[in-house]
């Protein structure tokens, strides 16, 4: 027999095989596949020329099988069997009944978001594990890893090869003080420059969208205090004259727990757009699909809110 060139052999040919042993004539294996006789014989043809045999013949008004036809009619069934597996598509994602471990990497930024979507998963996958993971800037390698499976991070962020991510999130801003700080009676540029702010290190190498509008302000801002947490911010203005100029996002669920304030920012500051990533490798993974959709939602609605609130 002739070395086979794999490259010619295609899995039509094989199939077309299997359905004529089975059928044992031209005619009926090709109303069985939907093709005309004359391909269903081109087919024959050509298998027989690449593996040296006949086949099968046709003898009293039937088509029979050559020996090395009948040996191989099994292998042959056993890799489309094979071969059908593999390609089938993935089993639905059943929430309800996954015991999947998943991880996301969201900012501390808001209080609302992680409890929202946990209640969310708890409620429709109740055996699913949901871990908050830290983000930093390597959020974004770990997502193209596997380690993460999903992360909000800075729109104007370069993603790595293997990374994708939807539209943008858009973060708006205001400025916050306490209840009765001197401040709010003559509020513009002057007292915003004046009073000492409160400002947070994200370990961001992004320039903050705060201290570019600030450079453009006579007198720019003397920042007093940093912290390492958004959380850290608003008991700090409870106690304090410190100013913050935060996303409205960050101090939505905060204003009214610890008597803050918020007020229209007298600098022009551009949104912080953020977005959502996740592995390009497994975008089409049901059960990531699903968890992306209850994240993209948890997100829409407390923005939402929070653009609303905005003054």
């Amino acid at each position: 027999m002739n070395k086979i060139d794999l490259r010619r052999i295609d899995l039509n040919l094989l199939l077309v095989f299997d359905v004529l042993m089975a059928e044992c004539s031209v005619t009926r294996a090709a109303g069985r596949l939907g093709r005309t006789q004359s391909a269903v014989s081109h087919a024959l043809a050509r298998l027989r020329e690449q593996l040296d045999d006949p086949l099968m013949v046709k003898s009293g008004g039937r088509m029979v099988p050559s020996p090395f036809a009948e040996g191989l009619v099994g292998e042959v069934r056993l890799v489309l069997s094979h071969v059908q597996r593999i390609l089938v598509p993935p089993r639905a994602f059943e929430p309800a009944s996954t015991t999947r471990h998943f991880r996301v990497a969201i900012p501390d930024f808001n209080d609302s978001i992680f409890p929202l979507l946990a209640a969310r998963v708890r409620r429709e996958a109740p055996h699913a594990v949901l871990e908050w993971v830290t983000r930093d800037e390597r959020a974004a390698v770990a997502v193209a890893e596997g380690q993460i499976d999903l992360a909000v991070v800075p729109a104007v962020q370069t993603l790595p090869d293997g990374v994708a991510g939807s539209g943008r999130l858009p973060l708006s801003w205001a400025s916050f003080v306490r209840q009765g700080h001197p401040a709010i009676k003559q509020w513009n540029k002057a007292a915003w420059s004046k009073w000492p702010h409160v400002s947070v290190r994200v370990g961001s190498p992004f320039a903050s969208p705060v201290e570019t509008a600030a450079n453009r302000v006579a007198g720019k801002r003397q920042i007093a205090v940093w912290v390492p947490h958004f959380s850290a911010v608003a008991p700090l203005l409870a106690q304090t004259d410190l100013i913050a100029t935060l996303p409205m996002l960050v101090m939505l669920d905060r204003l009214e727990h610890y008597g803050l304030r918020a007020l229209k920012s007298p600098i022009k500051v551009e949104p912080m757009p953020h977005r959502l990533i996740w592995s390009a490798r497994l975008a089409k993974d049901p059960g990531l699909c699903w968890l992306r959709d209850r994240v993209e939602q948890v997100l829409t609605e407390v923005i939402a809110v929070a653009e609303a609130a905005r003054p």
